[in-house]
């Protein structure tokens, strides 16, 4: 975006919601200055999701007095404070973009298409490979019932394996898969495995589907290649995804830029932001039917798709998986276990409903909780290393490879969380949502949480691809609202001893606190306050972020909640039987998060 532009309309088209954002400079800075929204048109009756862009477009124009819409469109350019300059959009109505993914080694190739897949944006509907559980007319007949939006198909580094990627195509072949949306269209197919088996693989597909060839995701053992596939993935969806479904043409003409998967959008604005302020960031996005988490250590990003953990459609899952002591845990008064499945099988029947009660409230962020916690957990098993690197291995050593390689999420080294979605953006008080992520991700050392205000993070993660100084200004100054930061301990710790000091000057005063094991403690520090603190573990096997035992300097930003010190340990050690609820609720008193008297 060069200076003449002064004004951007951003939409993201979602599942149910279209939301509307105008960014606009304002004395030489980009702010976000309106919002709207309406519901997506997506779906019968009206199958046009431009309709549901105008009226949500229509309200930032009766908010903000500017024109934005004209003749059935949207007004461009900004001429005298009316329309605007560029207008940009995201989507993931219709449910998203589905892809089913192909790799000769599960733990490899498949693993790399997988990373690709999810980095677009996608939904990652299933993974097969050669060395697959299933039988092969097993694997035959999911990919038949899956009806994908489209496969990415991967195998063998440059100059590898042949007969095993001939196999994977022969079998896509015998599937014979169709699109999702129907049409008439095929099925779009990218082949991003071993350049030497690209004309087996013509010869295979080139008839049965719309094929395209990219750039190997893992040409050689060492090392990924993801752009080629991803950018691939996204003007495949340009072109068939959103073509076929109703309205998207239109729309596809009134943007300025390629319209963006949402959960796509949403990692690019996360890698922008960690590469111009060089930190590690952690995100997260829980919905009612999944939780998407994203990361971006020393510069390598990864997304997960929790695709059974959420808050209302999937809150029967969190439950299954987590299991109902696990969310008992996190409940701050006494309920016994009928009475908590109860009021989740309440939620499960109900599920668009919103807590109407302070004990409703409180069920339902101890679910989030699990249902983060969790998502983080996959979330890490697959942000790893390359798997099969600087060993020496046949074929058949890397086909019986079942070891996940070492994680790339390292605690101690995170700088930012940043949570987005109902339970943490709407929760009442902001020391709640600060507290649920510290439950889930259990930050080490020193790290900083905030909170999407208003979810715009895929407005400049697509903004972010014209203009990054535009969308990092915005994301600092609108989008994110600072809770504080978190100082915790970890490592082996004697309950009954203090585990952790804190000396520094923190507006202006000086603290100095010895804190024993197991205790939450808040410092009132606002977005200006930096704490510049020395924490001192007192005892040999804590770590505070320079290793066990080791004194450790660092900078807390204060935010709207301020500053927490936590020494319940890494697990976080919850107590059991009639320790439980006392101890819960002094950790909610300690911080405030329920009103007065109540806990």
């Amino acid at each position: 975006m060069n200076a003449e532009f002064k004004s951007v309309l951003a939409t993201d088209c979602g599942s149910t919601t279209t939301k509307a954002i105008l960014i606009e400079k304002v004395d030489g800075q980009w702010r976000q200055t309106w919002r709207g929204e309406a519901p997506t048109t997506v779906e019968a009756p009206f199958e046009d999701v431009t309709r549901g862009v105008l009226n949500a477009a229509m309200e930032v124009q009766e908010l903000s007095g500017r024109q934005l819409v004209e003749d059935g469109g949207i007004k461009s350019p900004d001429v005298g404070g009316q329309g605007v300059d560029m207008y940009i959009s995201t989507s993931s109505a219709g449910g998203g973009l589905q892809i089913v993914v192909g790799g000769v080694v599960r733990s490899m190739t498949a693993e790399s298409a997988m990373r690709a897949a999810l980095g677009a944006g996608a939904i990652v509907m299933d993974a097969f490979a050669t060395n697959d559980k299933r039988k092969p007319h097993e694997q035959i007949e999911r990919i038949r019932q899956l009806r994908p939006d489209m496969i990415l198909l991967a195998g063998g580094i440059d100059g590898g394996t042949r007969k095993h990627v001939v196999a994977l195509a022969e079998m896509v072949a015998a599937a014979r898969p169709r699109t999702r949306l129907g049409g008439g269209f095929n099925l779009p197919i990218i082949y991003a495995g071993n350049t030497e088996v690209r004309p087996d693989v013509q010869r295979l597909l080139g008839g049965l589907s719309d094929l395209s060839m990219t750039d190997n995701v893992r040409p050689v053992m060492e090392r990924e290649d993801l752009t080629g596939a991803r950018d691939t993935i996204h003007d495949l969806f340009m072109e068939h995804v959103m073509a076929q479904a109703p309205g998207y043409d239109k729309l596809m003409g009134w943007t300025d830029v390629p319209i963006m998967p949402t959960p796509g959008a949403v990692g690019l604005i996360m890698q922008t932001i960690a590469r111009q302020r060089g930190i590690n960031i952690v995100g997260v996005d829980i919905g009612g039917a999944t939780t998407d988490v994203f990361s971006v250590f020393d510069g390598a990003f990864n997304r997960t798709v929790s695709a059974n953990l959420g808050m209302s459609y999937s809150v029967s899952n969190v439950l299954a998986e987590a299991g109902l002591p696990a969310i008992l845990r996190w409940v701050p008064f006494h309920i016994d276990e009928k009475g908590l499945r109860n009021r989740i099988g309440n939620k499960m029947i109900r599920p668009t409903t919103i807590p109407e009660t302070l004990e409703e409230l409180k069920v339902e962020q101890a679910i989030a909780r699990e249902a983060l916690r969790l998502a983080f957990i996959q979330h890490k098993e697959f942000a790893v290393s390359l798997r099969g690197v600087q060993k020496e291995r046949t074929i058949a050593d890397a086909f019986r490879q079942t070891g996940s390689g070492d994680s790339l999420v390292k605690m101690m080294d995170l700088d930012l969380i940043v949570g987005s979605g109902g339970v943490l953006s709407h929760a009442p008080r902001r020391v709640q949502s600060m507290r649920m992520m510290i439950d889930s991700f259990q930050p080490e050392g020193v790290t900083e949480l905030a909170v999407d205000s208003i979810f715009m993070m895929p407005h400049l993660g697509v903004l972010s691809t014209v203009d990054e100084v535009a969308a990092t200004e915005v994301f600092e100054r609108d989008c994110l609202i600072f809770l504080g930061s978190c100082i915790s301990a970890s490592g082996e710790a004697l309950p009954a001893k203090p585990i952790m000091r804190v000396q520094g000057t923190l507006k202006g005063e000086t603290i100095d606190r010895s804190l024993g094991f197991g205790e939450l403690h808040l410092l009132e520090a606002s977005r200006e306050d930096v704490f510049d603190v020395t924490i001192t573990p007192l005892q040999g096997g804590v770590d505070v972020g320079s290793g066990p035992g080791k004194a450790h300097r660092a900078k807390a930003k204060g935010g709207v909640v301020g500053i927490c010190l936590d020494t319940r340990g890494r697990p976080i050690v919850v107590p059991e039987g009639v320790e439980r609820v006392p101890s819960v609720q002094r950790w909610a008193g300690a911080l405030g998060e329920y009103p007065e008297g109540v806990a």
